[in-house]
């Protein structure tokens, strides 16, 4: 058996869900709209240079909906999606999943965005297994603002698969190959560590590196 594994910000989606959804909050005012953009705006350059804070990220990212009714927090998030993701999902990238699936690949998204915003997201792509940062949440279902367990960002992308894959009795060499897309300098931990690393819709950085080290670069969106 093979192994795909997808990051999905800039990968899967050519977009990013977790600054969208900040953005989201703004518009359904939510977020005070130019203090919380300006944030926003900061943690994502931050992650964008590879020296975000995702903590701190995950308190400020949550905090303006985390107090809200359950069934408020349930339709903010469906409707993030049928209003932003939906947009952004592209044929070619539903293709390109399909293609693995047919394959018998084993599939995960791995990405550093949480669960609550890519939860759904993955099931539209029909992946079950979803590696993604994990919210904490108190003994009566609310998110804290804190992360539980190791969160999936740079090396802990690597800790959390190996995490995943072992609550399967399996290990990384256990696979005929492993196959990892992604667009972001963020990933050349998990990019090294699979024996397929694929440099997808790559930013300069990334894309430089793929053509120093003839990684293949995928240009997934026209």
């Amino acid at each position: 058996m093979k192994l795909a594994l997808f990051d999905l910000d800039g990968t899967l989606l050519p977009g990013d869900s977790d600054h969208a959804f900040g953005e989201f909050l703004v518009a359904q005012g939510l977020a005070d709209g130019e203090a919380h953009r300006r944030a926003n705006d900061a943690f994502y350059q931050h992650y964008v240079a590879g020296t975000l804070d995702i903590r701190a990220y995950v308190r400020f990212c949550t905090a303006p909906w985390r107090a809200l009714a359950p069934e408020a927090i349930a339709a903010l998030q469906a409707n993030f999606v049928d209003a932003v993701i939906a947009p952004m999902l592209r044929p070619e990238a539903f293709a390109l999943v399909e293609r693995h699936r047919r394959a018998g690949d084993l599939l995960a998204i791995v990405t550093a965005t949480n669960d609550f915003v890519t939860r759904p997201i993955a099931q539209r792509f029909g992946i079950d297994a979803l590696i993604a940062t994990e919210l904490e949440h108190d003994a009566g279902g609310r998110a804290t603002g804190e992360i539980r367990g190791v969160p999936s960002f740079r090396d802990g992308k690597i800790a959390r698969v190996d995490q995943w894959l072992a609550a399967q009795g399996r290990t990384l060499a256990d696979f005929e190959s492993s196959t990892f897309y992604s667009d972001s300098t963020n990933d050349l931990p998990l990019l090294e560590h699979v024996s397929h690393p694929v440099a997808t819709n790559p930013g300069p950085a990334l894309r430089e590196t793929a053509l120093a080290r003839g990684w293949p670069i995928l240009n997934l969106f026209p």
